[in-house]
């Protein structure tokens, strides 16, 4: 059986980058076992214009300043960048983390970004299939590149469509990503076991995810529900200005234990 994993997702908005490097080294010393951050060029939450920063220049930062952790956007955006230069970032910053690169990517889906950038926003469909097609792109990539990435770099897909985007995770993903009740993130890993099954994946391959969020934070009786869903993932997100987590403290004792429980 898998261990139960920890990741923390950094919101890179409306902090200072001094803050924000600091919560990255604060979730190692935690014991968390991934720093991620998110793939936008706007907050998400609160004030739309305030402070932000870009993903991958901030991994390449967080492969400095941490050792240990994996590190990884949750999720990249495919629309924002042509697949092998993608492939090539993320090799690079692989090579500066000693190998602790996840690549997490999407379909992409917060306009803003697009307009603002000038992406084609196009529609949820198109964006899938850029996706669905550009991912043997990336991997093809991955295997060209020299030096190549220092381990067979882990891809997480994140998103949760029944009729094409777990269909794409069954073919292309180490680790599913998902944002889900327990009761619905256990149908939802059943419909990904069943693609699965009709691509030709063996279902117990693909790491599966969850975010915890709002009050579920202190709730760890919620983490068991997870658990007995099908995650064997939690991911936890904290933004500025203070990017406070010393209240997710207790998740580390309670994934030691359950993993203990586990052998």
């Amino acid at each position: 059986m898998r261990k139960i994993r920890l990741g923390l997702q950094i919101h890179p908005q409306h902090a200072g980058y001094d803050e924000i490097r600091r919560a990255a080294i604060q979730a190692e010393e935690m014991g968390f076992d991934i720093v991620y951050n998110w793939d936008h060029f706007y907050p998400l939450f609160g004030e739309g214009d305030q402070r932000h920063f870009e993903c991958w220049t901030m991994l390449a930062s967080f492969a400095e300043v941490t050792s240990c952790v994996e590190i990884g956007p949750l999720v990249t955006c495919n629309s924002y960048r042509n697949p092998n230069y993608l492939a090539d970032m993320a090799r690079t910053v692989d090579h500066i983390s000693g190998g602790r690169v996840i690549l997490g990517i999407g379909s992409g889906w917060f306009r803003k970004d697009y307009d603002e950038y000038g992406y084609e926003f196009g529609t949820a469909a198109g964006r899938l299939r850029d996706l669905d097609a550009n991912l043997p792109v990336i991997k093809e990539r991955l295997g060209l590149l020299n030096p190549p990435p220092l381990r067979d770099m882990p891809i997480l897909i994140g998103g949760g469509g029944e009729k094409v985007t777990l269909r794409i995770v069954a073919e292309h993903a180490d680790i599913w990503h998902g944002f889900a009740d327990p009761a619905t993130a256990a149908h939802k890993n059943e419909v990904l076991d069943a693609w699965c099954a009709k691509v030709g994946r063996d279902p117990a391959e693909i790491e599966r995810s969850l975010g915890v969020s709002g009050a579920q934070q202190s709730d760890l009786a919620h983490g068991d529900a997870m658990l007995e869903a099908g995650a064997d993932q939690l991911t936890f997100g904290v933004g500025g200005p203070d990017l406070a987590m010393d209240h997710l403290e207790p998740w580390i004792a309670w994934r030691d234990r359950r993993n203990r429980d586990r052998g």
